[in-house]
C-alpha cells in the first residue's frame, strides 16, 4: 500500500504541479482530469492533476475557495548539502513566504520544511551541548546553513 498525498487547490491545481515537477528531480504530471457536465466545476477546466515528484504520487484538485492549507500540513524536503537547501529554498519560497527553522510557504499556500540531512544528526548528538547549541542556531534562522549550524554544534561554551 502506499499514500497519496491529495491537495485542495482553488483553482490553480494545474499551474502548482507544473511548479513543483519543475523543482524536484524525476518528476512528471502523469495524467489532467477535466470537468465534465455534471460539473461541480465549468466544463472542461482541470479537476485533478496527478503528478509525481521523484517518485512520490500526488493528487492535486481544483476544489474551489472552500479550504485553504495551514502549516498544519507540510512536506519535508530531506536535502543532502547546501545547493539543494538553496535550490529548494529559492525555487518554492518565490513569490510565498519565508518562515523560521527551514519552513517556507510556496506561493500557493502550502508549506515546506526545507531540512539539511545533517540537521537530524545534530539535533540527536549524543552530546546534550553539541545538540542544544545546534537547536538554538536553527530556531535563529530562516533558511538553514549547514556550516552555521555545525560551526554552532562545534562550538566550545564559555
Amino acid at each position: 500500500m502506499t499514500t497519496v498525498p491529495f491537495l485542495w487547490f482553488d483553482t490553480q491545481a494545474e499551474e502548482a504541479a507544473q511548479l513543483y515537477t519543475s523543482v524536484f528531480p524525476n518528476s512528471s504530471i502523469t495524467s489532467v482530469a477535466r470537468y465534465g457536465p455534471a460539473g461541480p466545476g465549468p466544463e472542461g477546466t482541470v479537476m485533478t492533476v496527478e503528478f509525481s515528484l521523484d517518485g512520490q504520487t500526488f493528487v492535486a484538485l481544483n476544489g474551489g475557495p472552500e479550504f485553504a492549507f495551514t502549516e498544519a500540513v507540510s512536506f519535508q524536503i530531506p536535502c543532502a548539502d547546501q545547493v539543494e537547501v538553496d535550490h529548494y529554498w529559492s525555487s518554492l519560497s518565490a513569490g510565498g513566504e519565508e518562515g523560521p527553522c527551514g519552513w517556507l510557504k510556496d506561493r500557493f499556500g502550502l508549506s515546506w520544511q526545507v531540512v539539511p540531512a545533517v540537521l537530524p544528526e545534530l539535533l540527536g548528538d549524543p552530546d546534550p551541548g553539541r545538540a542544544q547549541r545546534a537547536m538554538q542556531a536553527m530556531l535563529g534562522m530562516g533558511k538553514l546553513s549547514i556550516a552555521e549550524l555545525q560551526a554552532a554544534a562545534d562550538a566550545v561554551p564559555a
